[in-house]
């Protein structure tokens, strides 16, 4: 077959036609006719790194292939096991309609599903009252129970192991640096669980009834709970105590901090999350120092006055 009108040689030209829809028509319309959909035209979806589509009251997502410098065969599988096994335990994700491989110019993994029509947390949040966000958060609480168990092997990710080869964390300090590798390197794994790993605003929709789904699980890893904090505290709630309260109940400071930062050095997207919440990287000298701003910022920041 010779379906895809695109060319794909290295990262940059995926990037480039990634979106587009004069590339993907054709391969969607035979994906459609494959699983005897009926095809009523595509648009855009938030970008992401695979090409997402929304058609009728479906989304597509079309994993990069191998040509892009990208090994995707890993995400479409975990995500594939992700939704699957959310399925299975009742978790809200949007229902699984198809999935396959089409070989053709190249090899291209897909899944279809239902599309959610809801929005991100960043949509509401400026409107949520603070007994709307602890509700938000007891309800995002009683996903994550559900979904942070006991599985089998879903990928070959050592959570350990990537996060000591991972190259992002040389932008910080070099005693900052050394210190993370040998605080990992002693760092034990006693009772991994499915973690989301990626449950930042944007994977966390709500629909016009007040409904939470859960979407994007190419990023699970088999780890400890309290891998999947790091985003939901520090991206998600940005610290804000109406929503810690509410999925958390009463904390203990010094408890959370601890998890936080365990969560953080061995997170993949652990850097980004640092930079983005946590202040000036150049400043980050010591794990010490990244605990000290991390403990304040789950003390001080947030707004809202609880009555608890």
């Amino acid at each position: 077959m010779n379906i895809f009108t695109g060319q794909i040689n290295g990262w940059e030209s995926w990037g480039k036609i990634f979106q587009s829809i004069e590339c993907f028509e054709p391969l969607l319309k035979y994906i459609f006719s494959r699983h005897n959909l009926a095809y009523t035209g595509i648009e855009h979806c938030t970008p992401g790194t695979n090409a997402v589509f929304k058609a009728g009251d479906l989304v597509v997502k079309i994993f990069a292939p191998k040509e892009s410098g990208m090994d995707t065969d890993s995400d479409y599988k975990t995500e594939l096991f992700g939704m699957e096994r959310a399925n299975r335990l009742g978790i809200p994700v949007p229902q699984l309609v198809a999935c396959g491989t089409v070989e053709d110019k190249y090899i291209f993994h897909y899944l279809i599903m239902e599309h959610i029509s809801g929005n991100s947390l960043s949509r509401f949040e400026n409107r949520m009252t603070d007994n709307e966000k602890i509700e938000f958060a007891r309800r995002l609480q009683e996903i994550t129970d559900r979904m942070n168990t006991p599985c089998e092997r879903f990928n070959d990710c050592d959570v350990i192991e990537r996060a000591l080869n991972c190259g992002r964390w040389s932008n910080f300090p070099l005693s900052f640096q050394n210190e993370r590798r040998e605080y990992l390197k002693k760092y034990k794994i006693t009772a991994p669980v499915y973690v989301h790993g990626d449950l930042n605003p944007d994977n966390v929709l709500i629909d016009a009834q007040g409904k939470l789904y859960i979407i994007d699980f190419a990023d699970a890893v088999f780890a400890p709970a309290e891998y999947e904090l790091a985003a939901i505290i520090c991206e998600l709630f940005r610290f804000q105590k109406p929503y810690m309260y509410g999925y958390l109940g009463e904390y203990d400071i010094q408890e959370l901090t601890e998890k936080c930062f365990d969560s953080l050095l061995m997170h993949d997207f652990g850097y980004s999350i640092i930079r983005c919440n946590l202040g000036n990287i150049e400043e980050i000298t010591s794990l010490a120092v990244l605990k000290e701003k991390l403990y304040f910022s789950i003390r001080d920041t947030g707004t809202g006055t609880l009555s608890h």
